[in-house]
């Protein structure tokens, strides 16, 4: 009998608890490794039983979860300088298991793999062949396979800013995603050019009426976020 395979996920934040959902639909005996009593709560409501409450600073803690060659290490915590120490200390401790973490910039993904991290899901520069290039493993591709379909309630949206919109003249790196739920993955900046930019492409890229945003999300966030660009200034 095949042992089922396993991943531990270090962290569970608004931009990571989908990453969690997607990785038990795949059948994974996933662990949530969490280091506050309020990320453990709000973990244990959305329906996860396999969670270890630890000091993700101290390494005879993290040594104590034992993970082999076959399983996965997957760093997306919320912090990005704690993420890439935890990915760091982890490469240590477990030179061998494979680490995937979530960067959202250049810099970051740089960091993360000097730190020991084989696999960088880059937040801001996801397309479905990337994603399928980064996790090729069967049981991985079947997530992304999932993530990405039609029939299921996760997708990418175009959507156009209108005239007068609230997000107007705002700067890309000084908007809140997370606070919407949301990732997004480039735009058409009518300012700059009429191609398809990934926001990494490191133009200081600014919102304006007819700019086109792409995004991925669950359909319910991004109809809700795409009800607040239409909103007006006041």
């Amino acid at each position: 009998m095949q042992t089922k395979l396993k991943a531990f996920m270090f962290g569970y934040g608004k931009s990571s608890s989908f990453v969690a959902k997607e990785l038990m639909a795949t059948g994974l005996h996933l662990t949530l490794v969490l280091s506050t009593q309020e990320a453990c709560d709000r973990a244990y409501a959305d329906g996860f039983l396999d969670i270890k409450k630890i000091d993700m600073t101290d390494d005879s803690a993290l040594e104590q979860l034992e993970a082999t060659e076959e399983d996965y290490l997957v760093c997306v915590l919320e912090d990005k300088h704690l993420n890439v120490f935890l990915t760091l200390s982890l490469h240590a401790l477990f030179p061998k298991t494979t680490i995937i973490a979530l960067s959202d910039s250049f810099h970051t993904t740089q960091k993360l793999k000097m730190a020991g991290a084989k696999r960088i899901i880059d937040l801001y520069q996801v397309s479905a062949n990337r994603l399928h290039n980064i996790l090729h493993k069967p049981v991985t591709t079947k997530l992304i396979d999932r993530l990405l379909s039609p029939h299921e309630d996760f997708s990418f949206r175009e959507i156009l800013i209108p005239e007068n919109s609230i997000i107007d003249k705002v700067m890309v790196d000084t908007f809140d995603f997370t606070a919407h739920h949301v990732i997004m993955v480039g735009m058409i900046d009518n300012r700059l050019s009429k191609k398809f930019l990934f926001v990494t492409s490191g133009l200081e890229n600014r919102f304006d009426s007819g700019d086109t945003i792409v995004c991925i999300g669950y359909n319910g966030d991004l109809e809700k976020f795409e009800a607040y660009i239409n909103e007006v200034k006041k």
